[in-house]
């Protein structure tokens, strides 16, 4: 037997989960800004750039800590990310969660195109501020990559 979901906890699943694709979409339309407003203002963004790796390849402390990193996604011509499944734990105004994105990087250089795949699972915690969802840590865990060239 499955246990009823309160409108309040639909609510909130929902709300994380539009938190989750904001960040994908704002990624997509380097929208920087956005993307950084998504952060508590004290939050922890670790990146482990191979997931298998005990320690993060860096970390940034603090929303404004994020500009830089969002702002290298203008060396592509173009991304999409894919997000898939996410599992959300809730308890009150914090939850915890994973989720996956393929992500697809391309670079156009004269005629040559390069498009780089990345598998990336999110391990994130959240918080509610003032009736919104943010990201109070993220862990970004690149799986795996894969680069594809291609000429006209």
């Amino acid at each position: 037997m499955v246990n009823a979901i309160t409108p309040e906890e639909a609510a909130d699943r929902l709300a994380i989960r539009n938190l989750i694709d904001a960040y994908a979409h704002c990624a997509d339309r380097r929208d920087a800004k956005g993307q950084m407003a998504l952060f508590a203002q004290d939050t922890v963004f670790h990146v482990f750039m191979d997931s298998r790796s005990a320690e993060p390849t860096y970390v940034l402390h603090g929303r404004d800590a994020l500009a830089p990193v969002f702002a290298d996604l203008n060396q592509y011509q173009a991304t999409t990310h894919f997000n898939g499944q996410s599992t959300i734990h809730l308890d009150g105004d914090r939850a915890s969660g994973e989720s996956y994105c393929i992500a697809h990087h391309l670079t156009v250089k004269g005629e040559k195109r390069t498009l780089m795949l990345a598998s990336i699972r999110y391990l994130d915690q959240f918080m509610k501020v003032k009736g919104a969802w943010l990201f109070a840590e993220r862990k970004l865990m690149v799986d795996w990559t894969e680069t594809r060239n291609s000429q006209p």
